[in-house]
């Protein structure tokens, strides 16, 4: 495997737990955010249950004091439960075999498995698997990857 693993340091993870589900909401939400002039990086949802779901994504720790005037604003309008957390980091790993190769993603867990690391968030595309981990874990982690896959 001749992955490239890269880290960003200083990502907050915003969860909105009882977010509506619906396709909707989650464009007037990501819109709203845009126009705070918050980047928005990883994002996932949750399957949905009944009419809610919870929605996460990744931002700067550098944009945390917006995003807790929007969530609050937000929180007051919807009634939805906002989990904030910072100083985390985002571990990616690349490369394209995993477009074709099966296996990769089993290969990048067992090399963290022993790691016991509070992974936060997972995100994948075709070619990439990035990992939003605590502070506290991020050496592990990395060096776990490093070791086990370049």
């Amino acid at each position: 495997m001749s992955a490239t693993i890269t880290a960003t340091a200083n990502i907050t993870l915003v969860t909105l737990q009882g977010f509506p589900a619906n396709i909707k909401s989650v464009s007037d939400i990501l819109a709203k955010i845009a126009s705070y002039h918050i980047n928005i990086d990883m994002i996932s949802m949750a399957p949905t249950h009944g009419a809610s779901t919870g929605l996460s994504f990744s931002i700067s720790d550098e944009d945390l004091v917006e995003m807790l005037a929007f969530t609050s604003e937000l929180k007051k309008q919807l009634g939805i439960n906002v989990i904030v957390s910072s100083v985390n980091h985002k571990i990616s790993i690349h490369d394209e075999i995993m477009r074709h190769t099966p296996g990769i993603a089993a290969r990048v867990f067992a090399a963290i498995a022993d790691t016991d690391a509070d992974i936060r968030l997972i995100t994948t595309s075709e070619v990439e698997i990035s990992l939003l981990v605590s502070e506290a874990d991020y050496d592990t982690v990395l060096s776990s990857l490093e070791k086990n896959l370049i």
